[in-house]
């Protein structure tokens, strides 16, 4: 029986599996391991009430193992939250599905003064129709955001900012972008203060099973981030979840957490921690074959960070990653990620500024690959930004003629700037939001990105489902990818060399032969043009200067293309229209 004024409530022979709070038909099953010699008890509060009402003994000897369990009879989850007291320590669950008391982002709560209480959550939800999408790998272009950050700004003109309903809210923005796949930063409760330091981020230690409660506009965060994600497959878009799981976390618990957020979410796949969690084992759990598993690898961004800053000797290594599937190991393609620059950023500072963070500029990566342009910072000099914005379109051109699931980083499509601080995990304010603003200012670089991925997608040879070979296996005379240099059907990898074109047989896909050449040398270079086939012509489709072109351009010399420096150029191969012949239909003398 319970010490306390709720006498209906009685204690009953519970389950040791599931862990956490189990909410069933008329009474809630708790399961909670405890090392052995250790005192445990069950406290249940009273919604809005300060202290506990109750209070049940969990004794080792009514348990198995380390693990405690008890049902509670006759309580009314609605009214009522919990935590557990283990050796007269307050204790959060670690299975708990929602917290309350954390509804501020970045207040320290005392959890000894029972200000962070455990909820007992109904799975209850109407999910409709709803469905994972299953898109494949190569279809996806992804986009990586903080679910706070993303609309926090005031410039995001959302009503619900940084929530997940801001999120929701940008939805048609980001289908309009061409976007199928949100890259979400840790969603779940993780501490957000400790001691006066800000974790905008969320990595490190955290109640995984929980969505935060920060990032809710109302006062159900389960709900609500269920509702986004019915709201993403509602318009096409798949979420992916990062879950960067601390190293002390077992590996089964790694497998109950996210086989949890499939099936209770409906999420479409993680981006884990490989050194954390053995990649081989995520990939066989039966369970996890059902969605996408997905990892950070930096090998993409580096090289081609490297080859558009006009790093020396690195065609070779451009070529492997234009090639590259991500289906196969999970790796997907970005240039910039959360944990970095911005794109703008790349391109606007030599070196980290992260003055703000107080730790005198000494944390966040020394080298990032970049270049400034010739100015360090912001500049008003018409060469600097002219170059600065012409290396932003090289390195979107990069990231998405490349084979594999690329992923922009959210505002990257408008500039959006961190004022060259690369390590913004404690920037809760300007410098780490998203500022909406800039697209207002200029939306050039939104339309140009929109632009081209839509031309990624109408080109099946540039996102083929298997990996590319090198080789003609469709008896069509050309393999389907091909690399040339200046010279055609000859790659130049001479140590200065910073040119590489790339030839993608449409034959097997279903599309059209494409051509990319890439001149990220700072002088002008002529590549001869490999042929497109018999009775077919090259056009222009794209390039750094004039971006999309709305009707691909016949070029007139279609032997050869001069490139201007640091500039793509995409082209299309198409049938020419045939001459009449003259002497057709003429009589024999």
């Amino acid at each position: 029986m319970a010490v306390g004024k709720e006498q209906t409530m009685e204690k009953t022979t519970g389950r040791p599996q599931p862990f956490g709070a189990a909410v069933e038909q008329d009474r809630i099953n708790f399961s909670v391991q405890v090392p052995r010699g250790k005192e445990c008890a069950l406290l249940l509060y009273r919604k809005g009430k300060t202290r506990p009402e109750a209070r049940f003994e969990m004794p080792e000897e009514e348990g198995v193992g380390e693990v405690r369990f008890l049902a509670v009879q006759g309580i009314d989850a609605e009214k009522y939250e919990y935590n557990f007291e283990i050796n007269g320590e307050v204790t959060i669950d670690p299975y708990v599905r929602e917290l309350t008391g954390k509804k501020v982002f970045g207040q320290e709560r005392d959890l000894d003064a029972h200000e962070i209480r455990g909820k007992l959550v109904s799975r209850e939800y109407d999910w409709g129709d709803d469905r994972r999408l299953h898109l494949r790998w190569d279809e996806v272009v992804a986009y990586s955001l903080h679910v706070r950050g993303f609309t926090k700004h005031s410039s995001s003109k959302v009503r619900h900012n940084g929530t997940y309903q801001g999120v929701a809210e940008k939805l048609p923005y980001l289908k309009e972008l061409g976007i199928n796949q949100i890259q979400c930063m840790p969603v779940y409760e993780f501490e957000d203060c400790k001691k006066g330091k800000i974790n905008y981020w969320g990595y490190g230690p955290a109640y995984y099973f929980a969505p935060k409660e920060a990032y809710a506009a109302g006062d159900s965060a389960v709900k609500e981030l269920k509702d986004m994600v019915r709201a993403c497959h509602r318009e096409g878009i798949e979420v992916v979840l990062e879950m960067p799981f601390t190293e002390e976390i077992p590996v089964q618990t790694v497998l109950e957490c996210l086989r949890f957020y499939m099936l209770e979410y409906h999420v479409d796949g993680f981006v884990v921690n490989p050194y954390t969690v053995p990649w081989e084992i995520l990939c066989a759990d039966p369970f996890l074959k059902e969605i996408k598993l997905m990892r950070k690898d930096d090998a993409f961004q580096n090289v081609m960070r490297r080859f558009l800053k006009g790093d020396e000797n690195m065609v070779n290594d451009v070529m492997w990653a234009l090639y590259r599937n991500s289906a196969v190991d999970g790796k997907f393609n970005y240039i910039t990620a959360q944990t970095g620059f911005t794109l703008w950023d790349l391109v606007s500072y030599d070196s980290k500024h992260n003055e703000a963070n107080g730790e005198n500029n000494t944390d966040g990566p020394d080298y990032n690959y970049s270049w400034n342009c010739g100015a360090e910072g912001p500049s008003r000099k018409r060469a600097v930004m002219a170059l600065r914005k012409n290396q932003v379109v090289n390195a979107f051109f990069l990231l998405l003629t490349a084979q594999g699931t690329p992923c922009i980083l959210a505002g990257d499509e408008f500039y959006n700037t961190q004022k060259g601080n690369n390590n913004v995990y404690c920037q809760d304010n300007e410098t780490g939001w998203v500022d909406w603003s800039r697209l207002k200012t200029d939306p050039s670089l939104f339309e140009f990105v929109k632009g081209l991925i839509a031309l990624r997608k109408s080109h099946p040879c540039l996102h083929r489902e298997e990996e590319l070979k090198g080789l003609d296996r469709t008896a069509c005379g050309v393999p389907d990818v091909s690399y040339h240099g200046e010279s055609a059907w000859q790659v130049k990898n001479d140590v200065s060399s910073r040119q590489l074109g790339v030839l993608y047989s449409g034959t097997g896909a279903g599309d059209q032969e494409c051509f990319i050449a890439y001149n990220m040398h700072w002088i002008p270079h002529t590549f001869a043009l490999p042929s497109p086939g018999k009775d077919r012509g090259w056009k222009l489709a794209a390039d750094t200067q004039r971006g999309i072109l709305s009707e691909p351009a016949a070029l007139e010399d279609q032997k050869a293309i001069e490139l201007k420096e640091r500039s793509i150029v995409f082209l299309t191969g198409t049938e020419t229209e045939k001459k009449p012949d003259k002497g057709k239909g003429r009589k024999k003398p």
